[in-house]
């Protein structure tokens, strides 16, 4: 983290080079913008397929075909969940955190899409509704339903506490997959990914930039929506630090379950086809 008393002192010119405007790294002007209407117009009629409610501190798995829907769904308490998604049929084509927030921000919302990892880099799912998008950024530059955090996980947690703990988020992930592949743990770990922090409320702190959380806004009834662009895989963990308003990892904090539900359309959406794999060739110059 950035030193509270740096050891070189500022150049004359410091005020005028902190204070040259910003560039946006990626404008997405030329992206294709999701067309939000088309996709809620196709909800009507539609039928619930499926659901899976994660028990807390745990994580399921759950399938949704390419042109149908899902909800994640606060169901009892305050509870945030760390979502992965595959392609239903290649576990190495996950969706790419990083390249998220390059794209739509450190927090996502309506239209948002989920990227895959290079080199496929196609919308695996686009958000169509989320009933916290009224929390906005509040004085502490906090929001919900990140793609800065990784998930919590045994390694750090052995890292800073010197001990074991088996529900953390990457291992919950790691159970569930396994399970669902019926692979060994070790032989799918690798394709348990950084997270997107659903319902989480995070940010960084503006003296030292550092990741912090708080008490998650959402309540019974909240959900976040996506519409699949591709057949899905996907696996929810109902994070064991709860609404995340104290600990991150813990045996004492309440937790409780989530529930995804898999709606299944009468239509796909007007106008909607399946996105292809990217387009580069992957020559990589000459």
């Amino acid at each position: 983290m950035k030193p509270n008393r740096p050891e070189h002192p500022a150049p004359p010119d410091a005020d005028a080079r902190r204070n040259v405007a910003p560039v946006i790294c990626y404008p997405v002007d030329g992206l294709p913008p999701a067309d939000v209407t088309a996709y809620r117009a196709a909800r009507e009629g539609w039928r619930k397929a499926a659901e899976v409610r994660v028990p807390p501190r745990e994580a399921r798995c759950f399938e949704v075909p390419a042109g149908w829907f899902f909800r994640i769904v606060s169901v009892e308490g305050p509870q945030v969940g760390d979502l992965n998604l595959w392609a239903a049929h290649d576990p190495g084509e996950r969706f790419f955190s990083g390249k998220m927030r390059a794209l739509h921000g450190t927090h996502l919302s309506t239209g948002d899409r989920l990227w895959s990892s290079l080199p496929h880099l196609r919308p695996m799912a686009t958000i169509t509704e989320d009933t916290l998008d009224w929390y906005g950024f509040d004085a502490y530059g906090g929001s919900v339903h990140d793609v800065i955090g990784t998930r919590c996980d045994p390694y750090t947690h052995r890292l800073l506490a010197d001990a074991d703990y088996h529900h953390c988020c990457h291992s919950n992930l790691t159970r569930a997959l396994a399970d669902r592949l019926q692979r060994p743990r070790d032989d799918v770990e690798p394709a348990v990914h950084d997270v997107l922090n659903v319902f989480m409320c995070t940010g960084f702190t503006r003296d030292t930039g550092q990741y912090f959380m708080k008490a998650s806004p959402v309540r019974p009834g909240d959900f976040l929506e996506f519409f699949a662009e591709i057949d899905l895989l996907g696996a929810l963990s109902a994070c064991p630090g709860g609404d995340c308003s104290a600990e991150h990892s813990s045996d004492v904090a309440a937790c409780h379950p989530l529930l995804v539900e898999v709606h299944q359309p009468k239509e796909p959406p007007r106008g909607w086809v399946s996105p292809p794999r990217n387009g580069y060739r992957r020559g990589h110059g000459p």
